[in-house]
């Protein structure tokens, strides 16, 4: 359209009626009679609006994004730190637990033989003196300790004081070679000495060559003069190989000790003796005999008619036994 006089004054019009419009609707308020247009005009171009929207939507969405990734990030580390420090609480409850339950087996031992014990942790592998196989507790002649004192845990013997400092003090191990503890056994009253070998099982030498013994008796601490340095009634070990006799004086034994020298963490120190042999109080109960299992032995014999039968027997025996038992009837 070329900009003509006709031109200008159409224009001036048309923003002449559209001012009037606009005042006649700002006046008219929810009556204005524009109001039908205007609501014609929303049902033609909401959709155009909508799908513009739904369009610049997601650009917006991303660039909320963005901006809210920082503190995203933030708090996912956060989560993630609060799950280490989770994971962490949890596996020093387990570990608690665990020591609570090994201080828990420590007082029962302690109270089934009486003694009286200043209990300690382990605070170091080895010492100064040279000993191959000595920890480090943290208790020392402040809390009453004296050379020469028995050490035990929830399993049984673990060593003997050798040096004593005011807050610390250092356990020859029973498994040490230098180790030599007077044993008894269960039962049966026979008497040796235990020497340590490191970490195989521990030599017993038994006083009565002529000794009965087998796999798996145990034995416990025979005990000293004075109580110390040991005291008596100390589960020691199990028997796991005997040595043929062979007319010796004395016949020698192996025990696997009943305590595990590699993993120590709470102990007790006796610091009160019994005041009697506690014997074999100490010693857990052995677990209950296997029953034996019955046995069902069939027979076949011929018969008159040259077909055979079987003849069922339940005798609760195994057939070489009844064999044998057959033998000696005979």
């Amino acid at each position: 359209m070329r900009d003509t006089r006709e031109s200008r004054l159409l224009l001036v019009l048309l923003i002449a009626i559209a001012f009037a419009l606009i005042t006649v609707d700002i006046r008219g308020g929810e009556e204005s009679p524009v109001d039908g247009a205007r609501q014609a005009a929303a049902t033609v171009f909401g959709p155009v609006e909508n799908g513009v929207a739904a369009a610049v939507d997601p650009i917006g969405n991303a660039i909320g994004a963005v901006r809210d990734s920082g503190r995203r990030h933030d708090r996912i580390g956060e989560l993630e730190r609060e799950n280490a420090l989770l994971k962490a609480k949890l596996g020093s409850n387990d570990r608690n637990r665990s020591r609570v339950r090994e201080l828990d087996n420590m007082l029962k031992k302690a109270g089934a033989g009486q003694y009286g014990i200043k209990g300690a942790e382990v605070i170091a592998i080895g010492a100064a003196q040279g000993f191959s196989w000595t920890v480090t507790i943290d208790v020392g002649s402040n809390d009453g300790i004296e050379r020469d004192m028995t050490v035990l845990n929830g399993d049984g013997l673990v060593g003997r004081i050798t040096t004593v400092g005011p807050n610390t003090a250092t356990v020859l191990l029973a498994s040490d070679p230098d180790f030599t503890v007077g044993t008894r056994m269960e039962k049966t009253d026979e008497l040796g000495f235990a020497t340590g070998q490191g970490d195989r099982p521990l030599s017993v030498q038994l006083l009565n060559g002529k000794a009965k013994v087998k796999k798996g008796d145990r034995l416990v601490t025979f005990g000293s003069q004075a109580d110390k340095p040991f005291v008596p009634g100390v589960p020691v070990g199990e028997v796991i190989r005997v040595d043929p006799s062979g007319g010796d004086l004395t016949r020698t034994i192996y025990v696997r000790p009943f305590v595990g020298f590699t993993k120590l963490d709470i102990v007790g120190v006796v610091v009160v003796a019994p005041r009697s042999d506690p014997r074999d109080t100490v010693l857990p109960p052995k677990p209950a005999a296997p029953k034996p299992t019955p046995t069902v032995t069939v027979t076949v014999t011929p018969s008159a008619d040259g077909e055979g039968g079987e003849q069922v027997q339940g005798d609760g025996l195994d057939p070489a036994d009844a064999n044998a038992d057959d033998q000696n009837d005979e």
